[in-house]
């Protein structure tokens, strides 16, 4: 069968940079930090005490306060950025084929503070007549893609992918591939999380994963630099809305981008460490242009993983030269987790709308905190350190990989008609 064409005609960004996608874009590409210390809770026993928390946001100009409160923020940011990016998109709902149009969301996690909170509540006391009868609909990972559906009457696919912090890219390939095989029109896709919280900041420190810069919470995610020492913790949620090239086209509709790749592998190897030749990164990305059927030097753009630790900027880099070849020496490779931190789940949503911007913009943001060269890492590829670059970027690719070994690649395009 012939594929559909499939492209990107919404976007809608709740970040730690910004609440939209304007304020996100430019942010990411003045190299603006969005670590701080921790607002939402006392952090003063933890060994980390800053993350990049949400700034200036009240969900109640959003959200009813009393549907709130049937919410966890996971669900509220899934909300409030799939909001911006329908009415990005200029859809009339009275005009669409709602059993046509599906929700697939990403998220690693789900409503973990609804679950700490539910858990102090029994063990502080409360008792067994104190469960919140919403505390399991507060909590399962695929309540976002519901409540979305629910708003929009969507009628079409409708699921939640959870692969850790490759979930929001799985779910952007899974809409691809729905959509290029004629199963669906429109889907919104994308990823929220909301761990930043005792038990996401304590899981993390316990895993030794978390960065504790405390004194220089702005310079603590650095990406590719010798004395990077583990990730900071993020928040947040993006969303794009996927569309049938010709649907598109029937509406007038603007197209950001193109989507034209997917890949989906697994290490197998350990339950947090990459594999240490980034096996599983190299073929990701082999699949995914072969999927996209381009060749290594057709990529202008790619946004790494890059979570600033210490194996995973390692392997990652080791894939990319394994890949691209010389090539990679003419690409843009950037981390922009050194400026959002790490969104878990909603990483891949977050990264592929900064792809898409570049593409539109024809601007490379940076990796921001870089300060020593690492000699395990070829430090001659080009980082974009610590200044946006302006290029052409024709094709870009966008890798997200997760605990559990889970590696995800897309790849998005300048669409040329």
């Amino acid at each position: 069968m012939e594929l559909k064409r499939v492209v990107v005609t919404g976007l809608g960004a709740l970040t730690p940079l910004g609440n939209n996608v304007n304020d996100y874009w430019n942010s990411l590409i003045n190299g603006v930090s969005g670590a701080a210390p921790i607002q939402s809770f006392d952090a003063t026993e933890f060994k980390t005490k800053f993350a990049c928390e949400i700034k200036n946001f009240d969900v109640h100009d959003h959200i009813d306060r009393k549907d709130a409160r049937k919410l966890d923020q996971f669900s509220q940011y899934a909300i409030v950025s799939s909001s911006e990016a329908m009415a990005d998109s200029g859809l009339d709902l009275e005009k669409l084929n709602l059993d046509r149009c599906g929700v697939i969301w990403g998220s690693g996690i789900g409503g973990l503070k609804s679950f700490q909170d539910q858990c102090e509540v029994y063990f502080l006391g409360g008792g067994a007549s104190k469960f919140n009868p919403f505390f399991i609909p507060k909590m399962i990972v695929d309540i976002a893609p519901g409540h979305i559906s629910m708003k929009y009457g969507f009628r079409g696919p409708n699921y939640a992918t959870v692969s850790a912090c490759a979930s929001a890219t799985n779910a952007l390939i899974d809409s691809f591939n729905l959509i290029r095989l004629g199963k669906a029109d429109v889907i919104i896709s994308g990823g929220s999380e909301a761990a930043v919280n005792q038990c996401g900041i304590g899981g993390f420190n316990a895993l030794r994963a978390l960065s504790t810069r405390n004194d220089s919470p702005e310079t603590a995610s650095r990406p590719f630099d010798k004395d990077r020492e583990g990730f900071v913790l993020g928040e947040g949620s993006g969303a794009l809305i996927i569309e049938e090239l010709e649907h598109a086209k029937a509406r007038g509709a603007k197209i950001y981008a193109e989507i034209v790749g997917g890949g989906l592998t697994a290490d197998a190897h350990h339950i947090t460490a990459p594999h240490p030749e980034g096996l599983g990164a190299k073929n990701v990305m082999i699949f995914a242009l072969e999927d996209a059927n381009l060749n290594p030097e057709d990529v202008d753009y790619i946004n790494v993983h890059g979570t600033s630790t210490p194996l995973g900027d390692i392997a990652e880099t080791k894939a990319i030269k394994e890949v691209f070849g010389q090539h990679a020496y003419n690409l843009n490779i950037s981390s922009t987790k050194s400026m959002t931190g790490h969104l878990l789940g909603a990483a891949g949503a977050i990264e592929a709308i900064a792809c898409v911007k570049a593409i539109q913009e024809d601007i490379v943001p940076p990796t921001i905190n870089h300060f020593t060269d690492d000699p395990e890492i070829d430090n001659d590829l080009n980082f974009t350190f610590n200044k946006a670059q302006k290029r052409t970027v024709n094709v870009a690719l966008s890798n997200t990989f997760g605990f559990g070994g889970h590696n995800t690649s897309v790849i998005l395009a300048k669409y040329k008609g």
